[in-house]
């Protein structure tokens, strides 16, 4: 116990040149959104519309926004005490309830969906006034204003379950673009004033971590996808190459983003002076795009399986073209963070992407999907080979 008969500190004990290692009750946590992220690649393929995908993609806001403010917690938090594990549970129990009510977010799960939304940004919110007002004044009063924040968008988000259709849509819509403009308006508050980054004590290899690993969530749903979907179709040589190519897309896109791009932002940001600036922009933003691609690119995978020969249909090469181009457009703006100037190979990439579009009305969607993968396995090797020198390969001055 502290003086004054305060709670023990729940925080993480910072050691000089070492970065807070992720634990296995993160680990644990993380698991509720190889669900989530499931459902919400289902949910496309159930509603494959223009409104489907703007549903869809809301939902994925809202489920990368829950995930990344509590990475942002458990940067700052203990995992390790119990009180702390209590709140991560607490967390997963409200989380799963949301998971298993995306399909249904806009029909009869609304308010299911909204009130177990709004559990978890408001109660960690909460927990967080707890554990920092005897230890952090800065940052308990940087949480006084993200509280402020969560409790008005949740309102929005608690009418948006009571309502239905097109109002339900607006009210969400409304609710999320209140969470996402408040990081970039540093959470201002009148009378309370407003959060600098430089005033947000970031560990950035801790946070680095936890954006590659959910990466690695995303990546892993898309194989589930694709391996289940293989094992109920007969294996003829036209299936088979479907599979191939949605492997070897799979494997490229690890490879854009891990051989190179995850490894120097984890020093960049580390070794930045202002590290909450790049945590707030290249993984609390940038880093969506990066998961949108590869749900995108999940579902494509799944509809070039079933449906591998004939021509593409709009929708078919939307995502099978849409899905790489978000991934490659997400590598390419995390990737300026930590470099002078924008990789030329995903410039390159994103225009051959869109050179394909005009194809997709008249080729097989096997053969659409096989271009996509060579541009991305063409993007990996580009590169890497450009990035081999000791010169350009080593950590580089921010732009």
């Amino acid at each position: 116990m502290g003086r004054s008969g305060e709670h023990s500190s729940v925080l993480r004990q910072r050691k000089p040149h070492e970065h807070g290692r992720v634990t296995f009750v993160e680990l644990f946590f993380d698991l509720v959104f190889v669900f989530a992220v499931t459902q919400l690649s289902h949910s496309l393929l159930k509603h494959f519309t223009p409104l489907g995908a703007l549903e869809t993609a809301l939902l994925l806001m809202a489920v990368w926004w829950v995930w990344i403010y509590t990475s942002w917690v458990t940067n700052w938090l203990d995992p390790d005490k119990p009180a702390v594990r209590l709140m991560l549970f607490g967390l997963m129990l409200a989380g799963l309830l949301l998971s298993t009510s995306l399909p249904e977010a806009f029909e009869a799960r609304g308010l299911l969906f909204a009130g177990a939304y709004v559990a978890m940004q408001l109660g960690r919110s909460l927990f967080m006034l707890w554990a920092l007002k005897p230890h952090s004044p800065g940052n308990f009063r940087n949480f006084q204003r993200i509280s402020i924040w969560l409790a008005v968008s949740g309102a929005v988000w608690l009418a948006g379950g009571l309502a239905e259709g097109e109002t339900r849509l607006a009210l969400w819509v409304v609710a999320l673009a209140i969470e996402y403009a408040g990081p970039s308006q540093g959470f201002r508050v009148p009378g309370l004033g407003r959060s600098m980054t430089s005033d947000w004590d970031v560990e950035g290899g801790h946070l680095a971590e936890r954006c590659a690993l959910f990466v690695i969530i995303a990546l892993g749903e898309s194989i589930l996808v694709t391996g289940a979907t293989f094992a109920e179709l007969a294996a003829d040589p036209v299936t088979i190459s479907a599979f191939l190519a949605s492997f070897i897309g799979s494997v490229a896109m690890w490879w854009i983003y891990f051989n190179i791009g995850a490894e120097r932002g984890s020093h960049h940001i580390a070794s930045a002076e202002d590290p909450g600036r790049i945590a707030r922009l290249g993984y609390t933003y940038i880093h969506l795009l990066l998961v949108a691609g590869i749900i995108v690119t999940a579902v494509a995978d799944e509809f070039v399986l079933a449906h591998p020969t004939g021509h593409g249909e709009p929708g078919v090469t939307a995502v099978v073209i849409g899905g790489p181009a978000l991934y490659l457009l997400g590598n390419m703006l995390f990737k300026r963070l930590s470099a002078p100037n924008l990789p030329l190979s995903h410039l390159v990439g994103l225009g051959l992407l869109a050179l394909l579009v005009p194809a997709g009305f008249f080729t097989s969607p096997l053969l659409l999907s096989a271009a996509t993968t060579v541009v991305l396995v063409a993007v990996g090797i580009w590169e890497g080979l450009s990035l081999r020198t000791p010169a350009a390969s080593g950590t580089l001055s921010p732009p």
